[in-house]
C-alpha cells in the first residue's frame, strides 16, 4: 500500500555549555544542558535522501556554544538564552518553520573563603534543576519555565482516608503520615517577563510554601494548592503543569522486637509509587498552543 511521511523533527540533544563571566567581580557562571529540535521543509531528506536542506546537528551544537559568547547577556538566564537560539533557527534558516529549545540549568553557589564569599570558587548545589523551554514559529514564541528534582517532605499535616474501596483495596486509611515527593513543575508565561530569575525564584518559593503550609488530605489536593500558589506568585504565568511521584514512607513493624513505633521509624520505598499529575490554569487564560512539549507530533 502507498505510504507518506508524517510528522518529523530532528535536532541536537544535550549540548553541555558552561559560560563564565570574567568581566564582573566576583565572577559569575551559568551551566546549561541545551537541546534543539527543528521542524520544517525536510521531507526530501527522509524520502529522497537529499540533504540539501538539512542543517547539520553539528551546526546546532556550534550555534549553542557560539551564542553563549556572542549573546552573553541573553545567556545569563535560560529563558532568554533559549529565546535567542529559537529565534535564530527560525528567522535565519529558511527551511526551518518551528524550533523548540529546551534547557536545564544546573545551580552553583559561591564558596566561602576565610569567612567571606569567594570571588571565583563555587560548589554545585543539589537542591533542584531549573528548566526552560522556548518554542518559536508562525511569528510567535512560547516560553515555559520550570524545575525538576525538587525533593520535599513533611513529617505530619498529611492524611489519606475516605477513599473508594473495592475487593482489591488493601491500603488502610491514615490520619497522620509522612508525605514526600520529587516535584517536576512547568509554567507557561502568557505575558512578558522583565526578570526571569526573579520570576523563577518567586515560583520556587511558592511551591515550597504551599507544600509546607497547607494541610494535605491527598497529594492531589496538595498539587492543586501548589499550582495555584505559583499562579498567585507569578503574574505572567497562565498555566502550571505538575508531576508529583508519591515517595511512600512505610511505618516499620517493630512489634516482633517488643517496640512501639508511633510514626517514628519508616522504610522509604522507591517503587512502585503513586504518580500524581495535573494542570492548574488561571481562569480565562488562553490556550498554550505548542508551549508544552508533547513529544513526537508537536
Amino acid at each position: 500500500m502507498p505510504h507518506v511521511l508524517g510528522h518529523n523533527q530532528y535536532g541536537k540533544a544535550e549540548t553541555r555549555v558552561v559560560r563564565v563571566y570574567h568581566e564582573c567581580e566576583p565572577h559569575e557562571l551559568v551551566d546549561y544542558d541545551v537541546s534543539v529540535s527543528l521542524v520544517g521543509d525536510f521531507a526530501d531528506v527522509h524520502v529522497k535522501g537529499d540533504n540539501t536542506a538539512c542543517l547539520t546537528t553539528d551546526a546546532m551544537r556550534n550555534t549553542v556554544n557560539a551564542y553563549a559568547k556572542e549573546r552573553g547577556d541573553a545567556a545569563r538566564q535560560p529563558e532568554s538564552f533559549g529565546f535567542a537560539l529559537a529565534r535564530h533557527f527560525v528567522d535565519d534558516i529558511p527551511q526551518v518553520e518551528h524550533a523548540r529549545v529546551t534547557l536545564e540549568a544546573y545551580p552553583w553557589v559561591r564558596l566561602d573563603q576565610a569567612g567571606s564569599p569567594s570571588p571565583h570558587a563555587f560548589s554545585r548545589a543539589g537542591g533542584h534543576v531549573r528548566t526552560a523551554s522556548v518554542t518559536r514559529g508562525d511569528g510567535a514564541a512560547w516560553v515555559v519555565s520550570g524545575l525538576r528534582d525538587l525533593v520535599l517532605l513533611k513529617t505530619t499535616d498529611s492524611e489519606f482516608r475516605g477513599f473508594y474501596r473495592e475487593r482489591y483495596t488493601t491500603l488502610e486509611p491514615t490520619a497522620d503520615r509522612v508525605m514526600a515527593t520529587s516535584v517536576t513543575a512547568q509554567w507557561w508565561h502568557s505575558d512578558p517577563v522583565e526578570d526571569w530569575g526573579e520570576a523563577h525564584g518567586a515560583a520556587h518559593r511558592a511551591l515550597c510554601d504551599a507544600f509546607a503550609g497547607s494541610y494535605s488530605r491527598s497529594l492531589q489536593q496538595t498539587l492543586y494548592e501548589m499550582g495555584g500558589a505559583v499562579l498567585d506568585a507569578v503574574p505572567s504565568a497562565a498555566e502550571v503543569r505538575l508531576s508529583l511521584p508519591n515517595r511512600h514512607h512505610v511505618v516499620v513493624d517493630l512489634g516482633p522486637f517488643g517496640l512501639d513505633n508511633p510514626n517514628e521509624v519508616f522504610y522509604a520505598s522507591d517503587r512502585p509509587y503513586g504518580l500524581i499529575e495535573g494542570t492548574v490554569r488561571r481562569e480565562g487564560a488562553g490556550t498554550p498552543g505548542p508551549a508544552f512539549d508533547p513529544g513526537l507530533g508537536w
